[in-house]
């Protein structure tokens, strides 16, 4: 398996590069060898290896269309399906692409060429997908949800006593961990710098900034010092942190976009990102120790209703079946 994506972690830890890791991870223990060729420069200059998974960062001297020539199958998400589509119909190679959100530009580079696979994050996402390639005459051959994976037991912790935004851009409700901070000065608020957009963390003496962190050390450094989870973003098609935070039993308040009341259902505490008097009445609401148990009861039970064993299954299923049907055509 060749994949090509602009960044991976530990260097660049998103929920995209996270999901797509996990997926590929478990390739590894199936058996299969996996390679990255990343197409931006990042902190690390030489191969490297993460579960197995082999790293060949850009620049590293290596040619990514001499590992296109001998893969088996390529993969690819974001703004490098569209070269990587090329090349796989150059060379003859089935393509899988994992999308991570709704915009034309997910769906645009599968509309000329054929896909072999298409994975989306959510059952909302499939019915866009689906919506957007009904009646066009180029269409993948197959599509299958794969919610991030994420395994609880990697990110178990005792929460602590913070309230918490992760990734601190406008469009990831910035704005409302800002103005919570001014209204409640008596609380312990924590911001997390995230990978990728203009990181605005408010300067503010009851909120602690942390800086972009490697994700395995999200729950000793972050979960373990949060006490509720804030995610008021305007856009998610799931929302892997707040499905991080559940495996603690940490509520969630987040907006009601689609992606969000999927991936929290039951568990999640939801308010419009614009109402802040809201949020400040629900963060109010779970000082009531039987309230805060109560919350803390369904995000664990949310967590364990997310196990991603099933979707890996079927996720490795499909992989393998493109790589017989290829080797059966030809």
């Amino acid at each position: 398996m060749v994949a090509r994506v602009h960044a991976y972690p530990p260097d660049h830890n998103a929920g995209a590069e996270w999901a797509l890791h996990e997926m590929l991870r478990v390739l590894v223990q199936r058996g299969h060898a996996v390679e990255v060729w990343l197409s931006q420069w990042a902190a690390s200059r030489d191969p490297y290896e993460m579960d197995g998974v082999r790293v060949i960062p850009h620049g590293a001297g290596g040619r990514f269309a001499t590992a296109v020539a001998r893969s088996n199958v390529l993969v690819s998400h974001l703004e490098n399906v569209p070269l990587t589509a090329c090349l796989a119909r150059g060379h003859g190679k089935p393509l899988i692409v994992v999308c991570h959100n709704t915009f034309d530009l997910t769906w645009e580079p599968m509309a000329t060429g054929s896909t072999a696979l298409v994975v989306v994050n959510s059952q909302w996402m499939r019915v866009e997908a689906e919506r957007h390639f009904g009646g066009q005459p180029r269409c993948p051959d197959r599509m299958l949800v794969v919610r991030p994976p994420v395994h609880a037991q990697e990110y178990r912790t005792r929460p602590g006593d913070s309230i918490t935004l992760i990734n601190c851009t406008a469009t990831k409700g910035v704005g409302v961990l800002a103005e919570l901070a001014e209204r409640m000065p008596d609380r312990k608020f924590l911001a997390v710098r995230g990978g990728y957009g203009e990181q605005q963390p408010p300067d503010l003496p009851n909120v602690l900034v942390l800086d972009h962190m490697d994700g395995r050390r999200m729950r000793d450094e972050v979960y373990a010092r949060t006490r509720i989870l804030l995610m008021p973003s305007d856009y998610e098609s799931w929302g892997r942190v707040g499905v991080e935070a559940m495996a603690s039993g940490i509520p969630v308040l987040a907006h009601p976009t689609e992606g969000l009341t999927e991936s929290l259902g039951p568990a999640g505490v939801f308010q419009d990102r614009s109402d802040v008097d809201a949020w400040v009445k629900a963060l109010d609401a779970l000082d009531d120790p039987a309230a805060y148990r109560a919350a803390s009861r369904r995000s664990r039970a949310r967590s364990r209703a997310l196990d991603p064993t099933a979707d890996l299954d079927a996720w490795c299923d499909a992989v393998e079946e493109v790589c017989r049907a290829r080797t059966t055509s030809r």
